[in-house]
């Protein structure tokens, strides 16, 4: 019987290269109140964490009012979705991986930051979508990463143990959820390092170790 039955991805930078596109959605609504993210602290700091968490810390840092939260946090969802639609689409290899996984038996699920309109958009105008069993966002939980919740809930949701999970994930907040949660962790620096081969290494890997 195999010991890993499920794949755990990441989103962004992970299976859709959309770093730049939450940077420049958040800066642009930002900016209509003078505060800007630069781009070391958008890599360094802000990276993976969801946009309510980012307003929280700004506002300690820039005082930017609490009560414009909501208002900030709808235009900036906005303008990723306006981004999502011009720039989204397939990755052959992506494709290729998760199309290869599921023929071989393996559960695949998202779990993203991002909240799930935005998650679900993504998954189709990328042609991911019909691959997975599950999706979970930040409004399926209480805490987003880098806590554990967000994978722990997509064990529970799929009946399995976080040693029968292989979970994908390109920053430190995301590595971080993923070690937490008990599952074997992937890293990767880019949509590009996530292929089939890379996929199967980790889940030969973890199968001979606890062989």
């Amino acid at each position: 019987m195999k010991k890993i039955k499920a794949v755990l991805f990441d989103m962004d930078g992970v299976l859709i290269d959309a770093k730049d596109w939450h940077y420049e959605a958040l800066n642009r609504a930002l900016g209509l109140f003078g505060v800007r993210i630069s781009r070391y602290d958008h890599l360094h700091t802000f990276d993976g964490l969801p946009t309510r968490v980012k307003l929280e810390m700004l506002s300690e840092q820039y005082f930017l009012p609490k009560e414009l939260h909501p208002f900030i946090n709808q235009l900036k969802q906005r303008y990723t979705m306006d981004l999502v639609n011009i720039r989204c689409h397939p990755m052959f290899h992506h494709e290729y991986a998760l199309s290869r996984l599921r023929q071989e038996g393996y559960r695949i699920a998202v779990c993203s930051n991002s909240v799930r309109e935005t998650v679900e958009t993504m998954m189709k105008k990328s042609e991911l979508m019909g691959y997975l069993d599950l999706i979970v966002s930040n409004e399926d939980v209480t805490k987003a990463k880098p806590d554990p919740e967000m994978y722990r809930t997509a064990m529970e949701r799929l009946s399995l143990e976080p040693g029968e999970c292989i979970v994908v994930e390109d920053n430190p907040n995301g590595i971080a959820a993923g070690r937490a949660s008990g599952a074997y962790v992937l890293p990767v620096q880019s949509v590009y390092d996530v292929n089939y081969e890379a996929i199967a290494g980790m889940i030969q890997k973890c199968e001979v170790a606890d062989g």
